[in-house]
């Protein structure tokens, strides 16, 4: 029998963690905030490759989200690694490029959903957020708002998950 855990598990992952994930994490974290659900949800956000490990969200991104009151200047790139496959409850790729490679990197006895982020925004057609690193601002405010319409129906299913429990 599994035990149950206190907290649901919610890792966002893009390419180097510097732009779409960051994002995501602190959108969704300004969303669990204003729920007052902070201490039942755990959010957290990686990169599928490790060349940004260490450094902060790309400037365009962290402008885009304070013009928002997110602030995302705390949050610091890393590489999804083995222990979060095991700990996540949610997996949750930006793109189908992060969602096949999390999909083949899993575990067989991985237990956490694994997903597209948009699969949580059924009034979008679109499935994956767009990388804006090399595009213009407007890339980052069209992400932005693609990030906040799912993240909304992401909290929804956890609420499920939460009364569930």
């Amino acid at each position: 029998m599994t035990e149950k855990k206190d907290q649901i598990s919610v890792l966002f992952v893009c390419t180097g963690n510097i732009c779409r994930s960051p994002t995501a994490e602190g959108v969704f974290r300004n969303l669990v905030q204003r729920a007052e659900l902070e201490e039942q949800i755990l959010i957290e956000s990686a990169g599928a490759i490790s060349f940004h490990t260490g450094e902060a969200p790309d400037s365009r991104t962290q402008e885009c989200a304070r013009k928002r009151s997110i602030d995302l200047s705390n949050l610091r790139a890393r590489q999804i690694n083995a222990q979060d496959f095991d700990t996540a409850d949610f997996l949750i790729a930006l793109d189908r490029s992060h969602l096949e490679a999390m999909q083949e990197q899993a575990p067989e006895d991985c237990t956490a959903t694994i997903c597209l982020l948009m699969d949580y925004a059924p009034q979008s057609d679109v499935e994956d957020v767009p990388d804006p690193y090399y595009g213009g601002p407007g890339g980052f405010e069209e992400v932005l708002d693609m990030i906040e319409d799912a993240v909304t129906g992401l909290l929804q299913e956890i609420r499920k998950d939460l009364i569930a429990r």
